[in-house]
């Protein structure tokens, strides 16, 4: 009886709970998701420091970036104010450069008369520019032998008008001379320096006229009435004050 007894008690007794098997699981299972989550979210934080760190990089801060589009509405601005007449302190308009025009028809003419004479001078003459201007000359011209200007160096200016050679060219002596045919200005007169004027004619051929008037004067047609009679009356007297003038003025 008594082992009956044991052996339905034994059968009577609860079995031991299961659940507990159960928590352990769910437990188990709510970490890992718990865990998962958390790299999930560990990466998703990661992702967006580098996307951010990226944008930080790639886009750099607004103090970099010079302002393009000001400067250009400040050009606009600039440009409006000029178009209107008021313009700003600031504002420099820009100055267009020109390149030097080309050698006038006159200039080349003189240049080809300034090769012709420093290669075939005429005689007892030299002529030349003064510097850099092509249009002022200066010029030399000896006392002929057997005239009572033998001895003398007499300077000339020559003047070359902007229309040569359809105008004439104006030379003026420089030194003292005593002659009918030229005044104490050192104005000639010379028929093709005036209405005898050719273009055909060069300065060559003036020089030459001028300097044969020193040898034949022309006290017909004299820019000193006074010195042109005594010439025609008193040719020796004349001859003296010619030769005193030029020792004192043109040696």
């Amino acid at each position: 009886m008594t082992d009956k007894k044991v052996e339905n008690k034994k059968e009577e007794a609860p079995a031991t709970p299961e659940t507990p098997v159960e928590t352990v699981e769910e437990t188990t299972s709510k970490d890992k998701v718990s865990t998962t989550t958390e790299k999930e979210t560990k990466k998703d934080d990661s992702k967006k420091k580098t996307t951010e760190t990226n944008t930080t990089t790639a886009t750099p801060s607004t103090s970099e970036i010079p302002p393009v589009e000001e400067k250009k509405s400040t050009r606009g601005r600039k440009r409006k104010e000029s178009s209107s007449g008021s313009l700003t302190s600031n504002y420099v308009p820009k100055i267009q450069k020109y390149s030097s025009p080309a050698l006038t028809s006159s200039a080349k003419r003189i240049q080809k008369e300034l090769a012709e004479i420093s290669l075939d001078p005429p005689c007892n003459c030299s002529a030349g520019p003064k510097g850099d201007n092509l249009y002022e000359w200066s010029s030399t011209i000896m006392g002929p032998a057997g005239s009572p200007y033998a001895g003398g160096v007499f300077f000339l200016d020559i003047h070359f008008p902007q229309d040569y050679p359809f105008k004439p060219p104006k030379v003026v002596y420089r030194t003292k001379i005593y002659h009918c045919n030229i005044n104490s200005s050192g104005a000639i007169c010379l028929d093709i320096l005036k209405d005898n004027w050719s273009p055909a004619l060069t300065i060559s051929k003036v020089l030459l006229s001028i300097c044969s008037l020193l040898t034949d004067p022309n006290p017909l047609d004299p820019l000193v009435p006074s010195i042109a009679n005594q010439l025609m009356n008193d040719k020796n007297e004349h001859d003296k004050i010619a030769r005193e003038w030029t020792k004192r003025y043109a040696s």
